[in-house]
């Protein structure tokens, strides 16, 4: 069975809108998240978030898309995203319209980031908007396929919080199966009126910064922000650069609960048990874990309560969630990302804003930046509903 590698990253996030900026943010310890700029919401002034620092007209101009009409902010965000993914790539125009090449990309939001407007239009209050047409969670897909001219197999994931891990674990299978050579897999969500209420109304969002494995955390901060990976089978990479590899990967769900994880963290448990497995590697040879960390108390003490279950010993771990905030469908992607980024600088970098970790000292997630020797790294990623989601990646050089 053929190896899965990584040719091309590509991101945007509060922290930085492509790799390097988001590299020089997390070497310097400097969270994105913050007052909204250009969110409108009545909880704007009382909450932070993690926003991407580019109104619509400049992520317009940066992808070349003033041409087209009914434009979200969750489409922007992955035409960002994607663009800079595949030039890192130095995929051709032939390479992505190939039949050998696949789509997989993730959305909770989607087009509903024009809350407003939608909520006119499904009234019929006056005139259809021009985003009438674009209120799908696949519409951001849609749109990409024609203006790349994707011709492959494509999909859309809606998995809650794990979405665009499982992006990435769809499109690994299906080039170890042999069905694509190569698969552009992510995800991208903005931030709307329609997610903020919901969240509220769960009374899990902080009206400070958020505090990942603290036990003084408040909730979670919303972000937005996209990400994509291009994955290639070993034969077609053998000439490329190698970003990682997709050593391995797991998907569980402990079916407890609409919003929770059960106590007993059946389904992280699981998740990380079976991405060991794939990666046919023993849970010591994980040199550092990228938690879900959201800031919220169950999933905060249900991870924690998971890593005691798999690991003889908790490698060194953090939450990027206190630099973006949760991105939602988004975050499994770019956490990816910012796990790779580690992987490859060798360096850990700090979970911000935990002062008095959960339980023991041994709790704690990495306080200050450092250097380690690092060659296998996990990303973990727990969503509503109980979707649970792992993935592995190791250095190639």
């Amino acid at each position: 069975m053929e190896k899965v590698y990584i040719t091309g990253m590509g991101v945007i996030s509060a922290i930085g809108n492509d790799v390097l900026s988001c590299y020089n943010a997390l070497n310097s310890a400097q969270t994105g998240i913050g007052k909204a700029n250009f969110f409108q919401s009545k909880y704007t002034k009382s909450l932070l978030f993690g926003e991407v620092q580019l109104e619509n007209h400049q992520l317009i101009s940066l992808t070349d898309s003033s041409y087209e009409t009914g434009l979200t902010r969750t489409t922007l965000l992955a035409y960002k995203a994607f663009q800079d993914a595949i030039k890192d790539a130095k995929l051709s125009e032939n390479d992505i319209s190939s039949f050998k090449t696949g789509f997989i990309s993730s959305s909770t939001v989607g087009g509903m980031s024009n809350t407003d407007e939608l909520y006119a239009d499904a009234n019929l209050k006056g005139e259809p908007s021009e985003f009438v047409l674009s209120y799908g969670g696949g519409e951001h897909v849609l749109r990409m396929v024609k203006k790349y001219n994707i011709k492959g197999f494509t999909s859309t994931i809606n998995t809650a919080c794990s979405s665009s891990v499982n992006a990435i674990i769809l499109g690994a299978r299906l080039i170890k199966s042999g069905r694509l050579d190569r698969v552009i897999v992510g995800g991208t969500d903005s931030l709307a009126k329609y997610t903020v209420n919901g969240f509220n109304s769960l009374m899990i969002l902080s009206d400070t910064f958020c505090q990942p494995f603290d036990e003084e955390g408040k909730g979670l901060n919303l972000g937005e922000g996209a990400g994509y990976l291009v994955l290639e089978s070993e034969r077609i990479a053998k000439d490329k650069h190698k970003i990682a590899e997709v050593l391995g990967y797991g998907n569980a769900n402990d079916a407890y609960h609409p919003s929770a994880t059960s106590p007993e963290a059946n389904g992280p448990r699981l998740a990380m048990k079976k991405a060991l497995e794939n990666a046919e590697i023993s849970e010591k040879k994980i040199d550092y874990i990228n938690a879900h960390g959201t800031g919220t108390v169950n999933n905060d003490e249900t991870e924690l309560f998971a890593f005691k279950e798999t690991f003889s010993t908790i490698p060194p771990f953090n939450s990027t969630k206190s630099y973006t905030g949760h991105t939602l469908a988004a975050s499994g992607v770019i956490e990816s990302i910012f796990s790779i980024i580690s992987l490859n600088e060798n360096k850990l970098f700090p979970s911000l804003n935990c002062e008095k970790p959960i339980g023991e000292e041994e709790n704690s997630p990495i306080k200050v930046v450092s250097e380690k020797e690092l060659n296998i790294v996990m990303s973990n990623s727990f969503g509503f509903g109980g979707n649970c989601s792992s993935v592995i990646f190791k250095k190639t050089t």
